[in-house]
C-alpha cells in the first residue's frame, strides 16, 4: 500500500537457459515481448522501455483499498471514532455498518499490491538505491502527520488526547511498535509489518541481486518458514516471518512475475495460487467470528475469501495487462493522495466527524463523505507541500548521484 510505483515496469529478461539445462525447468523462456499497459507496441526482448507507461490500474486500486479502510475506520468499528460520533456507528449506519466492517481486508489488498511494486521497483536496485527509495517514499510525509495529529489532539477543545512527548518522538522512527511505546497513528502497525518485508526482501533478493531464480526461491523459502513459524508458536520468528501477511506479499512478487515474464507461467501461478489459499485461510482466522449479539457485526467467512480473491484477482489482471482500458490520467494522482490519506484519514477523521456531526449536527451520511473529502484534500497537500519537495531531497542525500568518472559508469535502475 505504501510504495509508490515507479514510471516503468521493466522488461522480461533477455538470457534463459536451454531448454534441457536445469535453469530451465524453474525459469521459463522470457516472453517475446514485454507487456505494454496501454496497447502499443510492445518493446523486444531484452531492451529496456523507455517511458513505458505507469500501470494507472494499480493506482486506483491503491485508492479503492484505502478508503475501503476509511470506510471501516469510520463507520465500520467501535472504539474512539463511536466518541467522535456521540454513540456506536452501527446506530449512525444502520445498514451499511455490516458491509462498512469488511473494510479492513483493505489492508490485504495494499500488501498485495505491495508484494507487487516492490519486486517491480526493486529489479536491478542497488541495496543503497534500494534503501535510499523506501525510505524517501515513506518518511516525508509520515513525519508530518505524526506531528500534526500530535498537535491537533493537544488543542484545548479537541476531546482526544495527545501522546506525551516522549511517545511521540520515539514514533517519528515508525519503530514504536517494537519498542512498546503507544502509536499516534492507529495505521502504523501496517507500516511496520511494510518495513520487515522490505527488510527481508533486500537481504534476501536485492543484496545478492535481483534473479528469476532468486526471486522464486525468495518466495518459496518464506512460504514454507512462515507455516513453520506458525507452526513453532515462537513469538520471534512471529515478529520476523509474519505468517499472518506474508501470503499477500509473496502473491504479489508472484503477480510480478507473471507481469515480468508472461502468463505462460507455471511456476509464478503456483506462486500466486499458494499465497492465495494460505492467505484466505489467515483472513478468516483473524476476522471471521461466530454471530454475538455483544459484537459490532458478523463477517461472514465466504464474504472475507471472496473480498481477497478480489484482491488476487484484480492485481493478477493488472499484471497480465487485462485492465489496460483503466488508464485514465487521474488515477495517478490518486495512488499518490493515497499514502498520505491513509496517514491522517483516521485520527483527523474523528476530530472532524466530532465537529461537523456533534457541532453542526449534519446528517452522518453526508459527515462521511465530507470527512473523506476533506481527508484527501489533506492529502493533496501534504503530496504537493511535503512529499514532492522534501522526497527528492532526502534520496539525494541517502543515495548522491555519482560525480567525476564515478558518473560515466552505468548505475542500477532508479
Amino acid at each position: 500500500m505504501t510504495a509508490q510505483l515507479p514510471a516503468e515496469a521493466p522488461p522480461p529478461a533477455a538470457v534463459a537457459g536451454p531448454p534441457s539445462s536445469p535453469v530451465s525447468t524453474l525459469l521459463p523462456r522470457p516472453v517475446h515481448a514485454a507487456p505494454d499497459v496501454r496497447g502499443g507496441a510492445a518493446a523486444p526482448p531484452g531492451k529496456r522501455s523507455r517511458g513505458a507507461p505507469r500501470l494507472r490500474a494499480l493506482d486506483g486500486l491503491r485508492l479503492l483499498a484505502a478508503l475501503m479502510v476509511a470506510a471501516y475506520h469510520l463507520g465500520g468499528r467501535g472504539g474512539e471514532i463511536a466518541k467522535a460520533w456521540g454513540s456506536s456507528p452501527a446506530h449512525q449506519f444502520p445498514t451499511l455498518h455490516v458491509v462498512f466492517a469488511y473494510g479492513c481486508l483493505g489492508v490485504q489488498i495494499f500488501f498485495v499490491i505491495s508484494g507487487f511494486v516492490i519486486c517491480m521497483s526493486g529489479w536491478g536496485r542497488s541495496l543503497r538505491s534500494f534503501v535510499a527509495s523506501r525510505v524517501s517514499r515513506l518518511y516525508p510525509a509520515y513525519w508530518v502527520a505524526v506531528l500534526l495529529v500530535t498537535a491537533v489532539f493537544a488543542l484545548p477543545w479537541v476531546a482526544f488526547k495527545a501522546l506525551g512527548p516522549s511517545d511521540v518522538l520515539t514514533n517519528l522512527t515508525m519503530l514504536q511498535q517494537p519498542l512498546g511505546a503507544k502509536r499516534v497513528l492507529g495505521v502504523c502497525w501496517t507500516l511496520w509489518a511494510e518495513m520487515r518485508f522490505y527488510a527481508l526482501f533486500a537481504l534476501c533478493v536485492i543484496l545478492p541481486g535481483a534473479t528469476r531464480r532468486r526471486v522464486v526461491l525468495f518466495c518459496a523459502g518464506w512460504t514454507l518458514a512462515a507455516a513453520l513459524a506458525q507452526a513453532a508458536h515462537v513469538p520471534a520468528l512471529d515478529v520476523v516471518l509474519m505468517p499472518q501477511y506474508a501470503p499477500f506479499f509473496i502473491g504479489g512478487i508472484g503477480c510480478y512475475l507473471l507481469h515480468r515474464y508472461g502468463g505462460r507461467d507455471p511456476v509464478a501461478w503456483a506462486v500466486v495460487g499458494v499465497s492465495w489459499l494460505t492467505g484466505q485461510h489467515y483472513a478468516v482466522a483473524g476476522l471471521w467470528h461466530p454471530p454475538s449479539p455483544g459484537a459490532f457485526s458478523y463477517r461472514s467467512a465466504l464474504v472475507i475469501i471472496a473480498i481477497v480473491t478480489a484482491g488476487f484477482a484484480l492485481v493478477t489482471a493488472i499484471a497480465l495487462g487485462r485492465m489496460r482500458w483503466a488508464d485514465w490520467r487521474w488515477l495517478t494522482v490518486a495512488g499518490a493522495l493515497t499514502y498520505p490519506f491513509y496517514l491522517v484519514h483516521e485520527h483527523l477523521g474523528w476530530v472532524v466527524v466530532q465537529a461537523l456531526h456533534g457541532g453542526l449536527r449534519l446528517p452522518s451520511y453526508a459527515v462521511l463523505v465530507l470527512t473523506v473529502g476533506l481527508m484527501l484534500g489533506l492529502a493533496w497537500v501534504l503530496h504537493r507541500w511535503v512529499e514532492r519537495p522534501l522526497a527528492p531531497v532526502l534520496k539525494r542525500a541517502l543515495d548522491p548521484p555519482p560525480t567525476g568518472r564515478a558518473a560515466a559508469r552505468p548505475r542500477s535502475r532508479r
